[in-house]
């Protein structure tokens, strides 16, 4: 997710806090409106992947959930099993168990970011007889958020001899451009989430997350109260975004820097990435993704490159300069390697939790660009085609391979 400002060629790239339980409503308050996202839902697009996959029964069972719920303390029981039951059926859906649900090919990402709206926009236009306050409703908003993201489920087996990799995802994005955008990120966590990779030190556990692509979260700290608890016990972890055409990128530099594009509700952040303790906030992070070796290897048919390019205001500057091999010493950041968009951010912040967590020297980790998921010549209006699928399949190997090397030399 880089901006095409930022990346001369670039097509179409990509990338809450906590709420303590909260008393019951004395009387109930204004409905909100549908978010944009949501409001995209109506569109035909969405409507048809969400036929094609089954996920069109998804809604229809949430607000039955809701509707029988006659307390807030229900509702939210409600909310944490059929978002966890989304999670988990989307995944099973990827990796082949249970029905298909319909003629869409079972590595698309798309059924489970339509049916997560569809669910939130139930949320968010209940009534209930029992009343329900702001406050109340975006408890649940938020607790369904998280449990459909997998970002409550991470866990790993106990005992030694298995390596432990994190992996993280995002939405489709750029949705106003083409509504029929997938995010191979998404489906590569969907695809790995649970799975065991041979290495030549033996297996490793895989666990994903898959993250929203709106500025709004990521000031409030999802990325650090999903993966902050991990990151101590991990032993490696991958962003992963959209990037360019045709290729991957190791990540090599991240910046503290929003560039303004425009999110997936049409807001723009241009400041510093917000963060707590901006006190002791450093311009650049790195990634300690052993990057040479992942560059080195045969990993599939697309290139991988060390992207080492960044954008600062060196120091007594005024503008903006690109600088290929990083950045230089006391410079402000204005685009890391992954650009000024979320995929910078959510590598800006899990390398600096990971820095901020004492662990810049033991624990590998950094953010992967995976190539633009494109759609086969010609193909402006039809949802999927055999090229959509085989590139979507060969970028969800890849990263597995990717991340086979990555532990291999960690």
């Amino acid at each position: 997710m880089i901006p095409l400002r930022i990346r001369i060629g670039v097509l179409g790239l990509a990338l809450l806090t906590g709420f303590s339980t909260p008393t019951a409503a004395s009387a109930a308050e204004a409905v909100p409106s549908p978010t944009v996202e949501e409001q995209r839902l109506d569109r035909a697009v969405p409507q048809e992947i969400l036929r094609r996959s089954g996920f069109d029964t998804v809604a229809p069972r949430f607000a039955r959930a809701l509707d029988g719920a006659s307390s807030y303390a229900q509702a939210r029981r409600a909310v944490v099993r059929e978002g966890t039951e989304l999670w988990r059926r989307a995944v099973d859906r990827a990796q082949g168990r249970g029905p298909a649900g319909g003629d869409l090919s079972r590595d698309d990402d798309r059924p489970l970011y339509w049916a997560r709206l569809a669910v939130t926009r139930e949320v968010r236009s209940w009534e209930p007889a029992f009343g329900l306050t702001d406050g109340q409703r975006a408890a649940l908003l938020d607790e369904l958020e998280r449990t459909s993201r997998g970002q409550t489920t991470i866990g790993y087996p106990h005992g030694k001899g298995l390596k432990r990799i994190l992996v993280t995802g995002f939405d489709p994005f750029t949705l106003d451009r083409d509504i029929r955008i997938s995010n191979p990120s998404g489906a590569t966590a969907l695809a790995l989430d649970g799975t065991v990779i041979e290495t030549a030190d033996g297996p490793a556990r895989i666990e994903t997350a898959v993250f929203p692509v709106r500025w709004r979260d990521f000031t409030q700290g999802t990325v650090e109260r999903t993966l902050r608890p991990y990151l101590p016990k991990v032993d490696l972890f991958t962003t992963v975004s959209q990037g360019r055409v045709g290729r991957f990128d190791v990540e090599r530099t991240n910046g503290a820097w929003r560039g303004g594009f425009a999110d997936n509700d049409n807001v723009g952040r241009t400041e510093t990435v917000p963060v707590t303790a901006p006190a002791s906030q450093p311009q650049w992070t790195t990634t300690t993704l052993p990057y040479r070796a992942i560059t080195a290897a045969d990993t599939g048919r697309f290139p991988v490159y060390d992207n080492t390019s960044v954008t600062e205001i060196p120091v007594g500057g005024t503008e903006p300069v690109v600088r290929p091999d990083g950045p230089t010493p006391g410079s402000t950041a204005r685009a890391g390697g992954g650009g000024d968009y979320l995929s910078n951010e959510i590598a800006y912040r899990a390398t600096l939790l990971r820095d901020r967590l004492g662990l810049h020297d033991r624990l590998p980790g950094g953010h992967v660009h995976t190539p633009v998921l494109q759609f086969g010549a010609g193909n402006t209006t039809e949802v999927t085609d055999p090229e959509f699928v085989r590139n979507r399949l060969d970028i969800i190997a890849q990263v597995r391979t990717i991340l086979r090397v990555a532990a291999e030399e960690s």
